[in-house]
């Protein structure tokens, strides 16, 4: 069996030189391209296994190339982009295209051939089944400075196999990120399961989880399942109290026994799991134990909100419209500037969830070419319950005197429950003075007297 072909593309010189000095050292078969042409010329005499591609060269740039070879060929060649500095959104979109991953400039060695390794594996796992698996297809989108370093936070918890819990609200992709940090980590080739925790029954709960015997043969469970790889387990709060105790049995000892087995499994998998925010303070009580907290949340990671990295809206909606036309055959449509920033300025209850579901919706009902914002406001008509915290309340969509007296009431609401229903500590903190302050709340509606007696 030949060794792995492996093609560098870049127009520089010595990053060329020393990539195929490294790779050969790896027992690959390394040829080397300057620009775009000698790049087709050896792709035309022999299909690599690997495509190590720059972003920025002098005729024709990576970018385009990627999409040459996309969209003329389905050999199943990964491609790995190679991005300087500044260019690392550029790889990023660059998955959208189908690039297997991206590395960044100066190269790091280790996570070179780790990525290498893994692009090779899934190139065989194409010709096997058809299907290229991409790595960074579930990479947080965006331009935004939070967005990059949650890529490089996950990026490095990526590389540990302990146990990981990711917070955030729901619909912020916590799962997505979960599969992002799978896929990024030394097994990204073992499986990935997902557990819906409030799908366990405690009845069926330790077979499900461990497996079983019978009649000399094996049933393996969902810990079983994963294998050297990830089992995920969704709002870990829903596992039921017996569902929790073994769980924290087998990361107590590390190991589980089938159901009418004899003979102790090994846990190989790595845990993720996720929960909503405050975790922390509702642990030890009916929800969750803290012994199994404390075993889950070895590192610990927040999912933002989407409201927190708003600036990345139209981003996202770009990338959500192509998927949606690649995988189900609809009509491409863009969001007018006008349609952008009025999304950009909306709170996002729901978060990246509500945003892919309106996507959906504006392309199966159809129209003009343009996502014009009239018809984002018919969309946005439902209003969020009048008791939504006040960073998720959409005031856009109010006139300005109703926006203002909804901002005010829930401002100083809020504000009195930090005061403990004091009205004079309250009138000190928002610096009104306190016969108008009183005015003020009852013209509002507020009720300082019940939250005072509360």
């Amino acid at each position: 069996m030949s060794n792995p072909h492996i093609l560098v593309v870049d127009d520089e010189a010595d990053i060329r030189g020393l990539l195929k000095e490294i790779l050969s050292e790896e027992g690959y078969e390394v040829d080397v391209a300057a620009n775009a042409a000698l790049a087709r010329a050896s792709r035309a005499r022999q299909i690599p296994d690997l495509v190590l591609l720059d972003i920025w060269m002098p005729d024709v740039d990576g970018i385009t190339l990627l999409r040459e070879w996309s969209t003329g060929a389905a050999d199943g060649c990964p491609v790995v982009m190679m991005s300087g500095h500044g260019t690392v959104e550029t790889a990023v979109e660059a998955t959208r295209l189908g690039a297997f991953d991206f590395v960044e400039k100066p190269l790091s060695l280790a996570k070179l051939l780790r990525t290498v390794e893994r692009a090779l594996d899934a190139g065989r796992r194409h010709r096997q089944s058809g299907k290229l698996l991409g790595a960074a297809l579930t990479a947080p989108i965006g331009k935004s400075r939070l967005m990059q370093q949650l890529r490089a936070e996950l990026q490095q918890v990526a590389a540990n196999s302990s146990p990981l819990l990711l917070i955030g609200e729901p619909g912020s992709g916590r799962e997505a990120f979960a599969r992002y940090v799978h896929e990024h980590g030394p097994h990204a080739a073992e499986p990935f399961i997902t557990l819906i925790a409030s799908t366990l029954r405690e009845a069926d709960a330790e077979s499900r989880l461990f497996g079983r015997e019978e009649a000399g043969a094996r049933e393996q469970g969902l810990l079983e399942q994963a294998g050297n790889g990830t089992l995920f387990i969704h709002e870990v709060e829903d596992l039921p109290a017996g569902v929790q105790r073994l769980l924290y049995g087998v990361l107590e000892s590390g190991k589980f026994t089938r159901v009418a087995g004899a003979e102790p499994v090994a846990l190989r998998a790595r845990l993720i799991s996720s929960a909503q925010p405050g975790i922390e303070q509702r642990a030890g009580g009916e929800t969750l134990r803290r012994d199994l907290l404390a075993h889950l949340n070895v590192l610990i990671m927040r999912v933002p909100p989407l409201r927190e990295y708003a600036e990345d809206v139209p981003d996202l909606l770009r990338y959500h419209v192509d998927r949606v036309v690649d995988s189900e055959g609809l009509t491409f449509r863009r969001f007018s500037v006008a349609a952008q920033n009025r999304l950009r300025n909306y709170p996002w209850p729901d978060n990246v969830r509500e945003l892919r579901h309106l996507v959906h919706r504006l392309l199966i009902h159809g129209g003009s070419e343009e996502i014009r914002l009239e018809e984002i406001e018919r969309e946005l008509a439902v209003q969020a319950p009048a008791d939504e915290p006040l960073v998720k309340q959409d005031l856009l969509a109010l006139p300005l005197r109703e926006a203002r007296e909804q901002f005010e009431r829930a401002y100083l609401q809020q504000q009195l429950l930090l005061c403990n229903g004091k009205v004079g500590q309250l009138a000190k903190r928002v610096g009104m003075e306190r016969t108008h302050l009183y005015r003020k709340l009852r013209s509002l509606g507020v009720d300082f007297r019940n939250i005072s007696e509360d």
